[in-house]
Order: C-alpha cells, then structure tokens, then sequence
C-alpha cells in the first residue's frame, strides 16, 4: 500500500473561515480589515467633526438666522418709523 492511497481517504481539514466563508486566514483578515476601515470612515462622515450630523445642524442655524434677520429688520422698520415721527414733531415744536 502507496503512502498516497492512505491519505486519499483521509479528508483534508479546513480552516474555519475556509469551511464557512471559502477564504483563507490572509484573505479573511484583509476582507475584515476592510470592512472595519469602511465602518470607521462612514462612522465618521454621519458623527465626525465635518459630518451629515454637522452640516444638518449648520443648515438649520442658517434657517434661524434668516429669520432673525427678519424679524429685526421689521424692528428697524418700527423704530425708524418712530424716530421720523418724533424728528417731525420736534420740528413742528419749533416752528411754534
């Protein structure tokens, strides 16, 4: 009996991720390392400093300012309106 006819009944062992996922060690490392790399750098574009949650924040500051400068050029409106009518009484007062 040949050495290789006693191996060929033998089932050759698998490596678990060879068994579950088809990869080897090396392959299933790098495939993780990027998916963890991708994981990390969508984590950062929805929660970092320049992120969706930043620029959501920023649009909606920008709709509050609109608004106040709205609101405080009627202000400026009514207090002008105010300010010429008291000039004109002042000037009536003095023509008196």
């Amino acid at each position: 009996m040949q050495e290789d006819d006693f191996y060929a009944g033998i089932e050759r062992r698998e490596s678990l991720p060879q068994r579950y996922l088809g990869l080897s060690w090396g392959k299933f490392a790098l495939s993780l390392a990027g998916v963890t790399g991708l994981g990390v750098f969508i984590g950062i574009l929805l929660f970092g400093e320049n992120s969706l949650e930043v620029l959501l924040g920023l649009q909606e500051y920008e709709i509050h300012l609109h608004e106040e400068v709205e609101r405080l050029k009627r202000e400026n409106a009514g207090l002008q309106k105010e300010y010429f009518e008291l000039k004109e009484l002042e000037r009536d007062t003095r023509h008196d």
